[in-house]
């Protein structure tokens, strides 16, 4: 999903109620919207693609919500308002053009999650790049889970 054009997530909605047999997970993800360059008065602009994974190779996992906050711990914006399922093996993307540098140098995600008992956790990543003249970088992030 791009922070400028929203991506349609309403069929990966989960209909039914999910059953309280499943396990609860909360994982933080570091990224960057942009970096310090030079000085600590020049930034540089980062495009951020966020990675949502099931490892899973046979269970259906749920992401309850997605929620994007700042570097001074504002929230941002909800990229899910409602549970998503993600199949066996599957990936969907977040996308935060780099022109959106509304998280700044600190920005950040929590997801919440559920999965069934005995299902590996889901997989959060992010990899920041840009691209100037004949010069690239990138680098990548992983979340922790914190619940």
């Amino acid at each position: 999903m791009s922070s400028v054009s929203t991506e349609n997530w309403s069929k990966r909605k989960v209909s039914k109620t999910l059953s309280d047999s499943l396990e609860y997970g909360k994982s933080y993800l570091s990224t960057y919207s942009q970096i310090f360059s030079m000085s600590e008065h020049k930034t540089h602009n980062l495009t951020t693609m966020v990675s949502l994974r099931n490892t899973s190779d046979v269970d259906t996992i749920y992401v309850l919500s997605a929620k994007y906050f700042d570097t001074h711990g504002k929230h941002v914006r909800p990229y899910i308002g409602h549970a998503i399922f993600l199949a066996p093996m599957e990936t969907c993307e977040i996308i935060i053009d780099e022109i959106d540098n509304s998280g700044g140098t600190g920005s950040n995600f929590v997801f919440e999650w559920k999965t069934p008992k005995d299902c590996p956790e889901p997989l959060f990543e992010a990899i920041m790049n840009s691209t100037v003249g004949q010069q690239g970088l990138s680098f990548a992030t992983q979340a922790r889970r914190i619940k």
